[in-house]
């Protein structure tokens, strides 16, 4: 049967965490966390392991409690100035089986009150990574058109993150893909709302989500010499 894995007491918790953002709230709430955020995101983590491997050997849906797919919830502060200590957000990727040797795309999926969304591709590659990117649409275009320019892509994904206001250095103005050429960003994605975050029809839909958005993730691969 179909699984639930939410409740509208998940989002209760992450906006009252947004409100409450200190250590000694979230300690006294704790076991609000696990029982209604965590667990739940642990379960559909390893439900989606089988779906997952059918769209790519090579991908993994990892529900260890720690070095897992499960972000942490806690933040990192060092290098930022905003210093709450937690995320009011919880999010997962499932990460190609090489990630630790060569940068790789990734699916993605995130619970957030009023910013639920799911997709893929790569946020904020390496600089060495955006111009092995840029160079492979360049020499492959056609691939790249059939990859991302699809009816079945377009109405489902749109592009998300920053661009250059000028085309990158070597690339004619002119390129037919010059959009394209000019993203700092390869990830795509698209919103669902609480209801679907807390019905049975999530897992499914994330699953056709992934599906839908592989063809760029196995270009982004390839742009990689990675196995899809």
């Amino acid at each position: 049967m179909p699984t639930a894995y939410f409740t509208p007491a998940t989002f209760r918790f992450l906006r009252a965490l947004e409100r409450n953002n200190s250590r000694e709230w979230f300690h006294e709430h704790k076991h609000d966390y696990e029982q209604h955020v965590r667990e739940p995101f642990l379960a559909l983590i390893g439900d989606l392991q089988a779906p997952l491997a059918k769209i790519s050997p090579h991908y993994r849906a990892d529900p260890r409690k720690t070095g897992g797919s499960l972000f942490r919830i806690h933040r990192d502060t060092r290098f930022s100035h905003n210093k709450q200590p937690y995320k009011s957000w919880q999010g997962a990727r499932f990460f190609h089986e090489r990630r630790h040797e060569i940068a790789a795309p990734s699916f993605y999926v995130q619970i957030q009150p009023g910013e639920c969304f799911a997709g893929g591709g790569m946020w904020h590659p390496e600089p060495d990574d955006l111009k092995r990117i840029r160079a492979f649409i360049a020499d492959n275009p056609a691939a790249w058109k059939k990859a991302v320019q699809s009816k079945a892509f377009r109405e489902r994904f749109t592009f998300w993150g920053e661009s250059l206001t000028r085309p990158p250095r070597g690339y004619d103005p002119a390129h037919e893909l010059i959009d394209d050429l000019k993203r700092k960003d390869f990830a795509v994605g698209e919103h669902f709302d609480e209801a679907m975050a807390c019905s049975p029809r999530l897992l499914p839909t994330l699953v056709e989500t992934y599906r839908r958005v592989a063809p760029l993730v196995d270009y982004l691969c390839a742009a990689q010499e990675l196995e899809f």
